[in-house]
Formats: C-alpha cells, sequence, structure tokens
C-alpha cells in the first residue's frame, strides 16, 4: 500500500512528540498504560484531520485538546481502576543519592497531588505549568472562557495548599508568575 503525502510528515510528527505527549497524558490520568491509550485515541483523530491542520504546531495543539476533552470524558471509568504497583522512576540519566531521592520525593508527591483533583482542575495545572500553555490558549483547548481557567487554576490550588501539598509561598509565586 502507497503512502500518501501526509503519512511521512505525520510518522515525524508522532516520533517527535510522542514522548511528550504522553509524559502530559500521564499527569492526566496518572497512568502509564491510560496515557498511551490516550496518546493513541488523540493521535488517531489528529491522523484523521491531518490535512486539516496547517503546521505541525497546530497538529500538537489538536492532539494536546483532543487528550484533555478525551480525559474528562473518560475520568468515570477510571476511577474505578486503581495501580497495585507504583512504577519504577525511569532509568538513565537520572541524578545520584540525594538528589535523586528528592527528584523522586517530589515527582511522587506532584502525581498523588493531581491524581486528587477533579480531571478539570488537574488539565488546567498540567496545561499550566507542564506544557507552559497561557490561560487563552488553556480556554481554547478545554473550551470555555479564560475567567473558567482562572477559576479552576485557583481552585486547585487552594485545594492542594488545603492538603498541605503545595506552600502557600509557592503558590503565591506561582499565581504571581501567572498573572504578570
Amino acid at each position: 500500500m502507497a503512502q500518501t503525502p501526509a503519512e511521512p510528515a505525520f510518522e515525524e510528527f508522532v516520533a517527535a512528540r510522542y514522548p511528550s505527549l504522553v509524559r502530559t497524558g500521564y499527569l492526566l490520568t496518572g497512568d502509564r498504560g491510560h496515557a498511551e491509550d490516550l496518546v493513541q485515541h488523540a493521535l488517531a483523530h489528529t491522523y484523521l484531520a491531518w490535512n486539516r491542520l496547517d503546521e505541525v504546531a497546530n497538529a500538537e495543539a489538536y492532539t494536546r485538546t483532543v487528550m484533555v476533552r478525551q480525559v474528562v470524558r473518560w475520568r468515570r471509568r477510571w476511577r474505578s481502576e486503581v495501580p497495585t504497583d507504583p512504577l519504577p522512576e525511569p532509568t538513565g540519566t537520572e541524578p545520584t543519592g540525594a538528589d535523586h531521592a528528592s527528584t523522586v520525593e517530589t515527582a511522587q508527591a506532584v502525581r498523588r497531588a493531581l491524581a486528587r483533583l477533579p480531571a478539570a482542575q488537574r488539565a488546567v495545572l498540567v496545561l499550566r505549568y507542564f506544557d507552559d500553555l497561557s490561560e487563552a490558549q488553556i480556554a481554547e483547548v478545554l473550551g470555555c472562557s479564560p475567567g473558567t481557567v482562572k477559576s479552576r487554576s485557583s481552585r486547585a490550588l487552594a485545594a492542594l495548599r488545603a492538603a498541605g501539598l503545595l506552600s502557600s509561598a509557592v503558590a503565591q509565586t506561582h499565581e504571581g508568575v501567572r498573572r504578570d
């Protein structure tokens, strides 16, 4: 079967962005398997829309939008599944000694904190602080107003602070950075 003109460009896009998309999916779902399923689902939609997308940057934004919207839809199904073992941290270029322990603890704390949030609030925090999107970009991805993004972000940070998972100083610093 011959490749269509879009296929090589799509393959290059997937090869370049797949790891980043899976990391975002993992933060959105809390599970590596669900993250990979989510990315595969989103990439299937992206492939079908590939000829309508003007450039690769649009493809990535489209894929992330599909991912976030799908997480919000799938959240009920995924709540019933609980991983039995924690995932090991990636091997390779990890810090060693005390730095490694601190990095692992921080990563685990972030994942636990995100898992406690409702899907919409978790999506806002992941898109804002992990994917570094602006409030306007997040609003576009979620299909809501920038005010809704701000309120979800504020509620999520307040919930993390109330649970002792985020110090007030850190939250205020992030909120100050976000408003500037």
